[in-house]
């Protein structure tokens, strides 16, 4: 049976999240997880899932489980908070266990399969620089615990963690990552290590400085391709079949 449509009571009442159901009242077929970047909010997301407008697909905004300090604003998907002394900025690589506890175990895992029905390769991730590291870290950890492999995650501007071992190329997890030309942290180096722990890796590098969100089509075509290759459909699935493969 497909899953259904996910409500908030299907998770923990201490997750702040949207749920953008798919576009012309489809049926949901997939769900793509939304996770936003360091010091911001899931509303900005939540109207991103609204204009990605993915063919039977429902999108869910989450908003990361820690509010920064000091009056800051926003929240972060790290264990903890580091300012870097050069350039007093926040570190983005903090430490991800608590994120693979509340996207991998309670989002996905309890949520998403066990009280919705959906199977993994259903369940896809975005997220953008710290979101985007939190969704790889998810990724990698459901793979090594539980030997499941999800649609797929895009990265925009987030590298893989480096507390994640990369010893081994285990990760069956389709995975796009994305930068700019300059002024990125999607090196060479990070790019070679992600292909350490994944087996399928797709790198993208934007005729641009800095890894900001896309602005124009060109820079968004490799996201939508990307999912056009990856999303399920039942359009035209009698009622009843069972899909094989």
């Amino acid at each position: 049976m497909p899953g259904r449509l996910p409500s908030a009571s299907d998770f923990a009442s201490w997750l702040q999240l949207a749920i953008i159901p798919p576009p012309a009242s489809q049926a949901p077929t997939n769900i793509l997880l939304l996770l936003h970047g360091l010091g911001d909010t899931n509303s900005s997301f939540t109207s991103l899932g609204q204009n990605l407008s993915l063919p039977e697909t429902a999108c869910i905004s989450l908003q990361a489980p820690t509010p920064l300090p000091f009056d800051l604003g926003g929240y972060h998907w790290g264990d903890d908070i580091i300012f870097d002394q050069a350039s007093d900025k926040m570190d983005f690589d903090t430490g991800f266990e608590k994120v693979k506890k509340v996207v991998g175990a309670e989002v996905i895992q309890k949520g998403l399969v066990r009280q919705c029905g959906y199977q993994a390769r259903e369940i896809f991730m975005l997220g953008f620089g710290q979101g985007g590291m939190a969704a790889l870290a998810a990724a990698a950890s459901l793979s090594s615990s539980a030997s499941l492999e999800l649609g797929g995650v895009v990265s925009i501007g987030g590298p893989l963690p480096s507390t994640i071992d990369a010893a081994r190329k285990t990760a069956k997890t389709p995975i796009l990552i994305l930068g700019g030309s300059s002024n990125s942290l999607i090196t060479a180096s990070n790019v070679t290590r992600l292909k350490d722990v994944f087996e399928s890796v797709q790198y993208k590098q934007w005729s641009k400085a800095g890894d900001g969100m896309p602005s124009n089509r060109e820079q968004m075509l490799p996201i939508m391709q990307f999912f056009a290759s990856r999303l399920r459909s039942r359009k035209g699935i009698p009622e009843g079949s069972v899909e094989v493969g």
